[in-house]
């Protein structure tokens, strides 16, 4: 293996070590400031049992990108010390572009019917968290942590009470769920 190649190797490696740490920080973020008891008040906390009780509310994104920017002018330089410029950005930059990537799925996943396997297996992976069992499937984007510690709870239908439904899962003529998606979501 050349140099070039060896360097863009260990390039992808930080990447990918950045999104997988960004994948256990959403994890734990949820599980223990959003839901743990003994964490909160804290900031996160307050905004987070809002977007429960309330659905579709989010954060305002300047929030969100306050703490994201406060929290890389910390890391980016430590990472850079730690194993220099090309390595400390690429890890810094995987972690980033997939907080990114979390932020609009998350979204997403409320207000649009989405597409694909991996859109609809996050959307009943995630609405059964908000309207079944809270204390499971905290994992946004991916189910890896969850299954680690514990906390995965494999859904078949999802019950969404009738004041949450996202108006992508309803028929705007008839007021049910959607036929195409009746078969994992139900309103009671």
């Amino acid at each position: 293996m050349n140099v070039f190649t060896q360097q863009h190797l260990l390039l992808t490696l930080a990447a990918l070590l950045g999104v997988l740490t960004w994948s256990l920080m959403e994890y734990l973020i949820h599980r223990f400031l959003g839901h743990e008891p003994k964490t909160r008040p804290n900031p996160f906390a307050t905004e987070h049992v809002r977007h429960h009780s309330e659905g579709n509310y989010f954060a305002e994104w300047w929030k969100k990108a306050l703490a994201a920017a406060a929290f890389f002018a910390v890391l980016t330089p430590f990472c850079t010390w730690l194993v220099g410029v090309a390595l400390g950005l690429s890890y810094a930059g995987g972690l980033l572009g997939f907080y990114v990537f979390y932020e609009v799925l998350h979204r997403r996943e409320h207000v649009t019917a989405g597409f694909g396997a991996y859109g609809r297996w996050a959307r009943k992976h995630h609405f059964a968290h908000h309207y079944s069992d809270t204390r499971f499937n905290h994992g946004v984007t991916s189910p890896l942590w969850d299954i680690v510690f514990r906390t995965y709870k494999p859904v078949a239908t999802v019950r969404v009470p009738s004041r949450f439904v996202m108006p992508w899962l309803k028929d705007p003529q008839t007021g049910a769920v959607r036929p195409e998606y009746a078969h994992v979501f139900f309103v009671a």
